[in-house]
């Protein structure tokens, strides 16, 4: 467990670091694309799900009023 703790620590000291000397060199800090296509990935999925679920529902309610009407 202290290794993790210590090796997350260097970690960010080394990302301090690199801001540090960016601020003075004026490059401009690197982005992280990971996260968002991670997100648009989660996102995509969610989506489809989603569309999936809407069809089950019109197909049941499809299935109750024929149902309903041959009962009449």
């Amino acid at each position: 467990m202290a290794a993790k703790k210590k090796r997350k620590l260097a970690q960010r000291a080394s990302e301090l670091e690199d801001a540090v000397a960016r601020l003075f060199t004026g490059v401009a800090p690197a982005k992280k694309k990971r996260k968002k296509a991670k997100r648009a990935k989660i996102v995509k999925k969610a989506k489809s799900v989603a569309k999936k679920a809407v069809k089950a529902v019109k197909k049941a309610v499809k299935k109750a009023k024929r149902k309903a009407s041959k009962k009449k």
